[in-house]
Protein backbone atom coordinates (compact mmCIF):
# COMPACT_ATOMS: atom_id res chain seq x y z
CA UNK A 1 0.00 0.00 0.00
CA UNK A 2 1.11 3.60 -0.51
CA UNK A 3 2.37 5.03 2.75
CA UNK A 4 4.21 8.29 2.16
CA UNK A 5 5.77 10.69 -0.27
CA UNK A 6 9.35 11.91 -0.23
CA UNK A 7 11.35 14.35 -2.32
CA UNK A 8 14.98 13.21 -2.66
CA UNK A 9 15.92 16.37 -4.54
CA UNK A 10 14.65 15.59 -8.03
CA UNK A 11 11.03 14.56 -8.35
CA UNK A 12 8.63 13.12 -5.82
CA UNK A 13 8.70 9.41 -5.11
CA UNK A 14 6.24 7.14 -3.35
CA UNK A 15 7.12 4.94 -0.42
CA UNK A 16 5.25 1.65 0.04
CA UNK A 17 4.86 -0.52 3.11
CA UNK A 18 4.83 -4.31 3.32
CA UNK A 19 2.55 -6.28 5.60
CA UNK A 20 3.86 -7.63 8.89
CA UNK A 21 6.45 -10.39 8.81
CA UNK A 22 8.80 -12.04 11.29
CA UNK A 23 11.70 -9.86 12.39
CA UNK A 24 15.05 -11.21 11.20
CA UNK A 25 16.92 -9.96 14.28
CA UNK A 26 14.59 -9.96 17.30
CA UNK A 27 12.79 -13.27 17.72
CA UNK A 28 9.84 -11.92 19.67
CA UNK A 29 9.04 -9.12 17.23
CA UNK A 30 7.17 -8.71 13.98
CA UNK A 31 8.43 -6.27 11.39
CA UNK A 32 7.24 -4.06 8.57
CA UNK A 33 9.40 -2.63 5.78
CA UNK A 34 8.96 0.66 3.92
CA UNK A 35 10.54 0.76 0.48
CA UNK A 36 10.89 3.15 -2.43
CA UNK A 37 8.58 2.58 -5.39
CA UNK A 38 10.55 0.20 -7.65
CA UNK A 39 9.16 2.03 -10.70
CA UNK A 40 10.84 5.29 -9.68
CA UNK A 41 13.95 5.97 -11.84
CA UNK A 42 16.43 6.01 -8.97
CA UNK A 43 19.94 7.36 -9.48
CA UNK A 44 22.99 7.26 -7.26
CA UNK A 45 22.36 10.93 -6.51
CA UNK A 46 18.88 10.06 -5.19
CA UNK A 47 20.34 7.31 -3.04
CA UNK A 48 23.02 9.66 -1.70
CA UNK A 49 20.19 11.83 -0.36
CA UNK A 50 17.96 9.01 0.87
CA UNK A 51 20.71 7.30 2.86
CA UNK A 52 21.17 10.53 4.83
CA UNK A 53 17.48 10.13 5.78
CA UNK A 54 18.13 6.71 7.29
CA UNK A 55 17.41 4.52 4.27
CA UNK A 56 19.44 1.62 2.88
CA UNK A 57 19.61 -0.52 -0.24
CA UNK A 58 19.55 -4.27 -0.82
CA UNK A 59 20.13 -5.01 -4.47
CA UNK A 60 18.16 -2.34 -6.33
CA UNK A 61 15.55 -1.95 -3.54
CA UNK A 62 15.85 1.05 -1.20
CA UNK A 63 14.15 0.52 2.15
CA UNK A 64 13.91 1.31 5.83
CA UNK A 65 12.18 -0.38 8.78
CA UNK A 66 8.65 0.86 9.40
CA UNK A 67 7.59 -1.24 12.37
CA UNK A 68 4.64 -0.14 14.49
CA UNK A 69 5.63 0.33 18.11
CA UNK A 70 9.31 -0.49 17.56
CA UNK A 71 12.23 1.76 16.65
CA UNK A 72 15.13 -0.54 17.51
CA UNK A 73 16.71 -0.38 14.02
CA UNK A 74 18.92 2.68 13.75
CA UNK A 75 21.06 3.76 10.82
CA UNK A 76 24.68 4.11 11.95
CA UNK A 77 27.50 5.98 10.26
CA UNK A 78 31.12 6.72 11.14
CA UNK A 79 32.47 10.29 10.79
CA UNK A 80 35.75 9.46 9.09
CA UNK A 81 37.77 12.49 10.19
CA UNK A 82 37.07 11.83 13.88
CA UNK A 83 37.27 8.03 13.91
CA UNK A 84 39.61 6.67 16.58
CA UNK A 85 40.32 2.93 16.49
CA UNK A 86 40.21 1.08 19.79
CA UNK A 87 42.93 -1.33 20.87
CA UNK A 88 41.36 -4.40 19.20
CA UNK A 89 40.83 -2.50 15.95
CA UNK A 90 44.43 -1.23 15.95
CA UNK A 91 45.67 -4.78 16.48
CA UNK A 92 43.45 -6.00 13.64
CA UNK A 93 44.79 -3.30 11.31
CA UNK A 94 48.42 -4.04 12.20
CA UNK A 95 47.92 -7.81 11.95
CA UNK A 96 46.69 -7.47 8.37
CA UNK A 97 49.34 -5.18 6.93
CA UNK A 98 50.37 -8.02 4.62
CA UNK A 99 47.01 -7.62 2.83
CA UNK A 100 46.66 -5.44 -0.28
CA UNK A 101 43.34 -3.70 -0.96
CA UNK A 102 42.58 -3.74 -4.70
CA UNK A 103 39.59 -1.86 -6.12
CA UNK A 104 37.63 -3.80 -8.74
CA UNK A 105 34.55 -2.93 -10.84
CA UNK A 106 31.20 -4.49 -9.86
CA UNK A 107 31.26 -7.35 -12.34
CA UNK A 108 30.90 -11.09 -11.84
CA UNK A 109 34.18 -12.83 -10.98
CA UNK A 110 34.11 -16.58 -10.46
CA UNK A 111 36.75 -16.42 -7.73
CA UNK A 112 34.68 -13.88 -5.78
CA UNK A 113 31.55 -16.00 -6.17
CA UNK A 114 33.30 -19.17 -4.99
CA UNK A 115 34.51 -17.37 -1.87
CA UNK A 116 31.01 -15.95 -1.28
CA UNK A 117 29.45 -19.43 -1.46
CA UNK A 118 32.13 -20.81 0.86
CA UNK A 119 31.54 -18.00 3.36
CA UNK A 120 27.75 -18.43 3.28
CA UNK A 121 27.93 -22.20 3.72
CA UNK A 122 29.88 -21.68 6.96
CA UNK A 123 28.30 -18.51 8.37
CA UNK A 124 24.69 -18.72 7.18
CA UNK A 125 23.86 -22.35 6.34
CA UNK A 126 20.22 -22.92 5.47
CA UNK A 127 19.50 -19.21 5.10
CA UNK A 128 18.81 -19.45 1.38
CA UNK A 129 21.70 -17.10 0.68
CA UNK A 130 24.04 -20.10 0.67
CA UNK A 131 22.11 -21.36 -2.37
CA UNK A 132 22.55 -18.23 -4.49
CA UNK A 133 23.43 -18.75 -8.14
CA UNK A 134 25.58 -16.16 -9.98
CA UNK A 135 22.54 -14.09 -11.00
CA UNK A 136 21.05 -13.88 -7.49
CA UNK A 137 24.50 -13.16 -6.05
CA UNK A 138 24.94 -10.15 -8.30
CA UNK A 139 21.35 -8.98 -7.75
CA UNK A 140 22.00 -9.01 -4.00
CA UNK A 141 25.22 -6.96 -4.14
CA UNK A 142 24.83 -4.61 -7.11
CA UNK A 143 22.16 -2.46 -8.72
CA UNK A 144 22.08 -0.87 -12.16
CA UNK A 145 22.06 2.65 -10.65
CA UNK A 146 24.53 2.36 -7.75
CA UNK A 147 28.20 3.39 -7.90
CA UNK A 148 29.53 0.16 -6.40
CA UNK A 149 33.07 -1.15 -6.09
CA UNK A 150 34.48 -4.45 -4.88
CA UNK A 151 37.49 -4.02 -2.56
CA UNK A 152 39.54 -7.19 -2.74
CA UNK A 153 41.67 -8.26 0.21
CA UNK A 154 44.66 -10.13 -1.21
CA UNK A 155 47.76 -11.63 0.33
CA UNK A 156 50.04 -12.23 -2.61
CA UNK A 157 47.83 -13.91 -5.20
CA UNK A 158 45.47 -15.36 -2.58
CA UNK A 159 42.00 -13.81 -2.28
CA UNK A 160 41.14 -13.58 1.43
CA UNK A 161 38.00 -11.46 1.29
CA UNK A 162 35.89 -8.90 -0.57
CA UNK A 163 34.26 -5.77 0.84
CA UNK A 164 31.44 -4.52 -1.40
CA UNK A 165 30.81 -0.82 -0.94
CA UNK A 166 28.78 1.98 -2.58
CA UNK A 167 30.35 5.35 -3.34
CA UNK A 168 28.02 8.20 -2.34
CA UNK A 169 28.18 11.97 -2.50
CA UNK A 170 29.37 12.24 1.11
CA UNK A 171 30.84 8.82 1.86
CA UNK A 172 30.84 5.08 1.42
CA UNK A 173 28.06 2.65 2.30
CA UNK A 174 29.21 -0.81 3.36
CA UNK A 175 27.00 -3.24 1.43
CA UNK A 176 28.43 -6.64 2.38
CA UNK A 177 31.76 -8.26 3.26
CA UNK A 178 32.64 -11.91 2.80
CA UNK A 179 35.89 -13.71 3.51
CA UNK A 180 37.52 -17.04 4.33
CA UNK A 181 35.80 -18.15 7.57
CA UNK A 182 38.84 -20.22 8.55
CA UNK A 183 40.90 -17.04 9.02
CA UNK A 184 39.15 -16.00 12.24
CA UNK A 185 42.36 -14.70 13.82
CA UNK A 186 42.61 -12.01 11.16
CA UNK A 187 39.15 -10.57 11.99
CA UNK A 188 38.58 -9.81 8.31
CA UNK A 189 35.08 -8.42 8.91
CA UNK A 190 36.56 -5.72 11.14
CA UNK A 191 39.45 -5.21 8.74
CA UNK A 192 36.99 -4.73 5.87
CA UNK A 193 35.33 -1.85 7.73
CA UNK A 194 38.69 -0.32 8.65
CA UNK A 195 39.74 -0.57 5.00
CA UNK A 196 36.59 1.29 3.94
CA UNK A 197 37.23 3.99 6.54
CA UNK A 198 40.74 4.42 5.19
CA UNK A 199 39.47 4.36 1.59
CA UNK A 200 36.95 7.11 2.45
CA UNK A 201 39.65 9.14 4.21
CA UNK A 202 42.00 8.92 1.22
CA UNK A 203 39.20 10.07 -1.09
CA UNK A 204 38.08 13.00 1.07
CA UNK A 205 34.72 11.46 2.00
CA UNK A 206 33.04 12.35 5.29
CA UNK A 207 31.25 9.13 6.32
CA UNK A 208 31.15 5.37 6.18
CA UNK A 209 27.57 4.12 6.51
CA UNK A 210 27.29 0.71 8.21
CA UNK A 211 23.57 0.13 7.71
CA UNK A 212 21.19 -0.69 10.53
CA UNK A 213 22.29 -1.25 14.11
CA UNK A 214 20.15 -2.88 16.80
CA UNK A 215 21.41 -2.57 20.37
CA UNK A 216 19.50 -5.70 21.46
CA UNK A 217 20.91 -7.88 18.67
CA UNK A 218 24.26 -9.59 19.36
CA UNK A 219 24.84 -9.84 15.59
CA UNK A 220 24.74 -6.05 15.30
CA UNK A 221 26.72 -4.95 18.35
CA UNK A 222 30.07 -4.86 16.56
CA UNK A 223 28.97 -1.77 14.61
CA UNK A 224 28.81 0.35 17.76
CA UNK A 225 32.46 -0.42 18.59
CA UNK A 226 33.53 1.95 15.81
CA UNK A 227 33.68 5.31 17.59
CA UNK A 228 32.66 7.96 17.47
CA UNK A 229 29.59 7.11 15.45
CA UNK A 230 26.31 8.81 14.61
CA UNK A 231 22.81 7.34 14.91
CA UNK A 232 19.87 8.50 12.80
CA UNK A 233 16.95 9.03 15.15
CA UNK A 234 14.01 11.41 15.15
CA UNK A 235 14.90 12.62 11.67
CA UNK A 236 18.43 13.71 12.52
CA UNK A 237 21.91 12.32 13.15
CA UNK A 238 23.08 12.27 16.77
CA UNK A 239 26.68 11.55 17.69
CA UNK A 240 27.65 9.01 20.33
CA UNK A 241 30.97 9.97 21.88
Amino acid sequence: MKSDQRNPGSGTLWLYSTGEHACSYLEDRSARTVFVDPAFPVSNAHYSRLITQGMRRSGHFIYQPGCAGCSSCKSLRIPVADFCANRAQRRCWNRNQDIRIIQRPPVFVQQHFALYRHYMSHRHPGSGMDEHDPERYMEFLVSNWSDTVFLEMRRGQDLLGVAVTDRLADGLSAVYTFFHPELARRSLGTFGILAQIEHARMNGLAYVYLGYWIAESPKMRYKATFRPHEIHTGGRWLRTP
